[in-house]
């Protein structure tokens, strides 16, 4: 296999994981506000005190993922940017339609 085809499969594989990561992120960060007016509610009610003890420690589970997909998100754009930059290099590459999506895709989940 050559440099250009390595270097294409590598693209995808990383532009696919960076969109992947971007709405594993999102999803983790609509969960976190919906347990956050959950837990108000249940404050607000008086409810048991497992509710809202339960709420709360879902609540920090969530926050503890919203970093850890933010934490393998930016390493994924890293190592996309990289393999960027090598394919800008290589001629055989320039205006590839692998090169392009993965552009658009480092625009699309910049956080």
């Amino acid at each position: 296999m050559s440099d250009a085809n390595a270097l294409r499969k590598q693209l995808k594989i990383k532009a696919g994981s960076a969109k992947r990561l971007f709405k594993e992120h999102k999803l983790y960060q609509k969960e976190e506000e919906e347990l956050k007016l959950k837990l108000d509610k249940y404050i607000e009610n008086n409810a048991e005190d497992w509710d809202i003890k339960n709420t709360r420690r879902m609540l920090e589970e969530s926050g503890k993922m919203i970093t850890d997909s933010a934490d393998r998100l930016g390493n994924v754009m890293q190592d996309l940017r990289e393999l960027l930059v090598s394919a800008e290099r290589n001629p055989e590459l320039s205006q590839d339609e692998e090169v392009l999506k993965a552009q658009e895709t480092l625009e699309e989940v910049s956080i």
